[in-house]
């Protein structure tokens, strides 16, 4: 299977695959996230450790169980042969209502059919009042016209 763009990357190609891991993560389907990685991918979220897709879907299922409403920014910060540094924002509420900004950097690193075999990300949690949410488009895709994370100061 093959995930165009393919590494090497280029400023281009690098933000393209960082928006198209951020489009389909704010799908928040669990299977179809899952389908960007290779079978045998390695995670680092936060402090958890997975491997393979099968337990990236599953984290991802407990995941959007818990963070409802869930919109997401990703924004290239550095590229290189086969590896990508993103910084992001997303924001979500818990099933009591209480907001959330979590801001964090990921490192990818993907096999020559542009899948990502490796993924190492830290992220923190900071609580929001709902009327500091900046992200209200409707569920799924950010539209082209949104302000990006650079734009919105973040």
């Amino acid at each position: 299977m093959s995930r165009p763009p393919l590494p090497p990357f280029t400023a281009e190609t690098a933000a393209r695959k960082a928006r198209m891991a951020e489009d389909a993560w704010n799908t928040r389907d669990p299977a179809r996230v899952a389908l960007a990685y290779t079978t045998d991918s390695r995670w680092r979220n936060r402090a958890e450790f997975l491997q393979g897709r099968e337990a990236i879907e599953a984290f991802l299922t407990r995941k959007w169980t818990r963070e409802l409403d869930y919109r997401l920014i990703k924004e290239v910060w550095a590229f290189h042969a086969n590896r990508i540094a993103v910084r992001f924002a997303y924001e979500w509420h818990d099933d009591s209502g209480h907001w959330f900004r979590s801001y964090g950097n990921e490192n990818w690193e993907f096999d020559e059919n542009g899948l990502m075999r490796l993924r190492v990300a830290s992220i923190n949690d900071a609580p929001i009042k709902g009327s500091e949410r900046k992200y209200h488009w409707p569920f799924g895709r950010r539209p082209d016209d949104h302000p990006s994370l650079s734009d919105l100061g973040l």
